[in-house]
């Protein structure tokens, strides 16, 4: 069942000149048929790369509003409406504008895993992999980051020349892993390297042999002599690094280390997008588009 569905889901992408994204929280029977897996803002630029005609997004709204953003001139689809990100949705625009008044000599930086309309009044946009780089290289001194506190927390100690402000959100999925589960974690698989994502509490973080972005830590996996790690990300990871590389041994950090919302696309969806039955076309104003994408254009000048 899974390989016909696969197989039909592939004739339909030809047929229908699709390039399917998906992002590594995807399950691998979607990775498996997705031109390009990785991070989002990763995915974004190698959308607008190709030549196709449409762009099916297998991951959250934001994730697909960045794509649409590079790739004006293409049909960017979203798998399922309501695959959201609690993280890019905890500040409104209004909360914005009265932080941005509050503090009007801070240059805002903005997490990519934040809405559109959000980013259109930010300074600049950074991943998780290049926020130290960027804040470093900001002629900026004075710094609102939103809208990750962990992360921008991540920032702030590697960059103590900058004067830097975080709100009070992040990603619910990773600060819900605690100190607790990682001496659990510890006493159960003692050799094991702990490698995390900054979107951990800061005192998860600072216990880690390694923390980074997504594919940071998978790459940090692949290349280390070590043969056993503990992985503080979305649990989709652990499987995936256990396919990549059979004679290691991975462990979830938390087993409630789960985002349901990455969840909400299965293969069908994906077959029923290119049906023509599911899915949503992201519509985006073009005002909105071009003042969202300064501060990516931003990213890449100072990344």
């Amino acid at each position: 069942m899974i390989a016909d569905i696969q197989k039909e889901i592939l004739r339909l992408k030809k047929e229908k000149d699709f390039c399917i994204l998906a992002h590594c929280y995807q399950t691998p029977d979607i990775l498996e048929i997705a031109d390009f897996s990785g991070d989002s803002f990763a995915l974004s630029k190698k959308a607008a790369g190709v030549k196709n005609k449409n762009v099916l997004m297998c991951g959250v709204r934001f994730m697909a509003e960045t794509v649409k953003i590079f790739s004006p001139e293409k049909r960017v689809y979203l798998s399922k409406s309501d695959a959201g990100c609690p993280m890019a949705e905890q500040l409104s625009v209004e909360e914005l504008i009265k932080l941005k008044e509050r503090y009007p000599d801070h240059a805002v930086v903005a997490y990519v895993n934040t809405t559109a309309a959000l980013k259109t009044l930010c300074d600049v946009c950074v991943t998780s992999s290049s926020a130290v780089q960027i804040v470093k290289n900001m002629p900026e001194k004075k710094i609102i980051f939103i809208p990750d506190c962990n992360l921008g927390d991540f920032v702030k100690k590697q960059v103590p020349e900058k004067e830097i402000i975080t709100i009070n959100g992040g990603c619910p999925v990773h600060a819900g892993m605690t100190v607790a589960d990682v001496e659990k974690a510890k006493s159960e698989h003692p050799d094991a390297k702990l490698i995390v994502h900054p979107e951990c509490i800061p005192e998860v973080t600072a216990m880690a042999d390694y923390a980074g972005s997504t594919v940071g830590i998978m790459n940090y996996a692949e290349k280390s002599e070590s043969k056993s790690f503990i992985i503080g990300t979305e649990n989709s990871i652990v499987q995936h690094l256990q396919l990549s590389y059979p004679d290691k041994m991975f462990y979830p950090l938390s087993k409630n280390c789960v985002c349901h919302n990455m969840k909400l696309t299965t293969l069908v969806d994906v077959l029923n997008v290119l049906r023509g039955t599911d899915g949503e076309e992201i519509i985006m104003a073009d005002e909105m588009r071009i003042k969202a994408k300064h501060c990516l254009d931003r990213m890449l000048e100072l990344s």
